[in-house]
């Protein structure tokens, strides 16, 4: 097969987006050799309670975020449809505009990626989609850092397509799981939250754009 870059895909609710994903983006890119990302605000998440902002005002702070990055581009349409937000469902749309053979890479944090087997007809990702597993620090230094208990699926699901060549992502489409290692930073959404819903200060957790549209909007008070 012809070789082709492939594209970095990163979803989630960015509840608001912060350094921390832009971070996530920036090394996953490098690390697999990816052409872009594209950042896919969840419109309804299925598997966690509502976001505290509305689709639109995440979808816009994403968008904010990504603003001046020629590696980043944003996805509206898992905001912009009336249903439940599917990977499964996201990676068959990306597969119709991208073509079969375009090489896709599925960003997960090493917690997310421990909970795939819960995840809506998860089975069916790896045929759509390269799994790339970012791992904090204090995992051993072995080619498999992913979470040391994961279910017994998921376990035999994955074994077999683990990979530590971020070359072998270009050469298909679909169907590896690849650890890579990512700088840590104790930044969530929660966190930042919870410091404006005190009236604190989040400065340097997130983009200025951002924190920003958060004050103008009056978001998360």
């Amino acid at each position: 097969m012809r070789e082709r870059r492939p594209l970095g895909l990163l979803g989630g609710t960015f509840d608001p987006v912060h350094h921390g994903h832009l971070r996530l983006a920036e090394e996953a890119a490098e690390a697999l050799g990816l052409t872009r990302v594209r950042l896919i605000p969840a419109g309804q998440p299925p598997h966690r309670e509502q976001p505290a902002s509305s689709p639109e005002h995440r979808l816009a702070m994403v968008a904010l975020a990504a603003a001046g990055n020629p590696l980043l581009e944003v996805d509206a349409a898992e905001v912009a449809s009336p249903r439940a937000s599917y990977t499964v469902d996201t990676l068959e749309r990306l597969r119709g505009e991208f073509g079969e053979m375009q090489p896709l890479v599925l960003i997960l944090g090493a917690d997310a990626f421990a909970g795939l087997a819960s995840w809506h007809r998860w089975r069916e990702v790896f045929g759509l989609a390269h799994v790339a597993v970012a791992n904090r620090p204090g995992h051993a230094p072995h080619a498999r850092r992913w979470p040391a208990l994961l279910s017994p699926e998921l376990d035999d699901a994955c074994t077999s397509r683990l990979t530590a060549d971020a070359e072998t992502l270009k050469t298909a489409p679909a169907g590896r799981v690849m650890p890579f290692e990512m700088t840590p930073l104790a930044i969530s959404a929660t966190r930042i939250r919870e410091l404006l819903a005190r009236g604190q200060s989040a400065r340097y957790l997130l983009p200025d754009g951002v924190l920003d549209y958060i004050g103008n909007h009056s978001l998360y008070r």
